[in-house]
């Protein structure tokens, strides 16, 4: 068991500042996002729900996903997550009247060591603004040494600088700086991100974006989207400080749609994603 750990540490430090996704930190969610060089800020999809919780309040259908991600191909680092979203009341100018409520429910790791979180959020569109607010329930096992919970607030918020072009996007991800313990004053990671998304026509899109963790240095990420065919969309993109480059498409076969993504790491290697979607009929 000591060496068991003992190896867990040694992965940990040599691998730091790639796992920042980690950590109860924001992460990523959707392959979609993935693929992007997890540029996701600007983006409006159900996996909005973790990327920027605003992005939901665009839904106009009843939508459930489910995402798996396996990190350097090591089962200790697999996450799981189940998202659904759900407009509120009828749609009035293309978009839910009431807004749209979302829920996640996610695992990172294995039984030595363990993330879990539940998240609910609230997405609200307006004429050119969409805004949202989430909840977290976090907590984080180890084995053999118990579990700590504590909850995380976090806000965001998108924005049609040019209706339909260019899209701006900012999420503050545990603005409430949760504390998971005493010792050491531990607490889970503050994250600020923000980008630009640009988008000339209906195929083709590009993402800029910085993330800045308050105790991390910042990372810049890219990513570009090509719709190909209608139901086949190419996707790539980079991030800077985890020294990822990213790619994957995205095929859409009537209310389903399903999403692959790789990763690759100069020093740890590969990882996937893979995720699946379906938007329901509302009654």
């Amino acid at each position: 068991m000591r060496k068991l750990y003992s190896c867990l540490c040694l992965f940990l430090l040599v691998s730091g500042h790639t796992l920042l996704a980690q950590g109860n930190g924001p992460g990523v969610r959707g392959a979609r996002a993935a693929a992007l060089g997890n540029s996701s800020v600007t983006i409006s999809d159900v996996w909005a729900i973790g990327n920027n919780v605003a992005g939901i309040g665009q839904l106009t259908q009843p939508t459930i996903g489910f995402y798996a991600e396996n990190r350097f191909l090591s089962r200790a680092f697999n996450t799981a997550a189940l998202v659904a979203a759900m407009p509120l009341g009828p749609l009035a100018n293309g978009k839910p009247k009431s807004g749209v409520v979302g829920f996640e429910a996610q695992r990172f790791g294995d039984k030595l060591y363990s993330e879990q979180r539940l998240g609910v959020g609230y997405g609200y569109r307006g004429s050119l603004v969409s805004i949202g607010a989430r909840l977290d329930v976090l907590q984080v096992s180890i084995e053999r040494l118990g579990s700590r919970r504590t909850a995380a607030l976090s806000l965001g918020g998108q924005a049609e600088i040019i209706p339909k072009q260019l899209v701006f996007g900012a999420y503050l991800y545990n603005l409430n700086q949760a504390k998971l313990a005493e010792y050491q004053d531990e607490r889970v990671p503050t994250v600020l991100k923000a980008g630009l998304s640009y988008r000339p026509n209906d195929k083709l899109m590009l993402n800029l974006e910085t993330e800045k963790d308050v105790e991390q240095s910042a990372d810049f990420k890219a990513g570009i989207e090509y719709r190909l065919l209608e139901a086949l969309a190419l996707r790539a993109g980079f991030a800077t400080l985890t020294e990822q480059t990213t790619a994957g498409l995205g095929f859409q076969a009537g209310h389903l749609q399903i999403e692959y993504a790789a990763a690759w790491q100069t020093v740890l290697g590969l990882s996937q994603h893979l995720a699946v979607s379906l938007r329901l009929d509302a009654k």
